[in-house]
């Protein structure tokens, strides 16, 4: 990747590093720092780190004021909703991180630039960099733009398969089962392929790395196909 590639992402987040090494360093998978022996530093462990501690202040802060009534229980489940990893890696590919990534040949060849948890680790560690860079104004701002909105279709993310079993309990429907139509791939980059069903009729389609996963993809799209009937 080159600095002009480095100059498209800050344009496509609307922010200029001063330091671009804090820039490059978020992009750094641990598997391509490892393949070209950069030092642990290089890579974007220790900015994730610290990003995900912005990241929970920022979004606990937000939940706080909007939501001045609300008990403590229904605030932690709100922000989990908020910023899990599938909320996350969907922030993160609004932004098209997946394309900036540096990563180790083997990562890149299985799809690691598209894989959910590679995203949302990265998406927090440009959380840190930019606030390591310009402070938490510059980085709550980021927050707010790219976390704290769309909220009514994250807060799905984080646990479909229940919020999908209360809706169908209201309506007094069928039992939902979940059927495995695919499992492809070699053993160590496993992709499953389920199937969220109300009855004999099939409500969504969803895809992972793990059969819960999976599933949860698939009731999340099922949601989504209930609410637009």
């Amino acid at each position: 990747m080159t600095k002009n590639d480095l100059s498209k992402f800050e344009e496509k987040i609307g922010y200029r590093f001063q330091e671009k090494t804090l820039l490059q360093n978020a992009l750094t998978h641990s598997s391509y720092a490892n393949e070209k022996h950069l030092p642990y530093e290089k890579n974007n462990e220790r900015l994730e780190f610290l990003g995900d501690a912005v990241l929970e202040l920022v979004s606990s802060d937000f939940i706080f004021h909007e939501q001045a009534t609300a008990m403590e229980g229904k605030m932690s489940k709100f922000r989990a909703s908020l910023v899990c990893e599938r909320s996350l890696a969907q922030s993160a590919r609004e932004i098209d991180l997946g394309s900036y990534l540096f990563l180790g040949k083997g990562e890149a060849a299985t799809g690691g630039a598209g894989r959910d948890s590679i995203l949302s680790d990265a998406f927090e560690a440009v959380i840190g960099a930019i606030y390591l860079d310009a402070g938490m104004e510059e980085a709550s701002r980021f927050i707010r733009q790219y976390v704290l909105s769309d909220i009514e279709h994250k807060t799905l993310f984080y646990d479909s398969k229940t919020i999908l079993q209360e809706m169908v309990q209201s309506q007094g429907a069928n039992t939902l089962h979940y059927h495995l139509l695919e499992e492809k791939g070699p053993d160590h980059c496993k992709e499953f392929v389920i199937a969220c069903c109300l009855g004999d009729r099939q409500l969504g389609i969803g895809t992972g790395r793990s059969k819960k996963l999976a599933e949860q993809e698939a009731a999340y799209r099922a949601i989504l196909a209930l609410r637009n009937k």
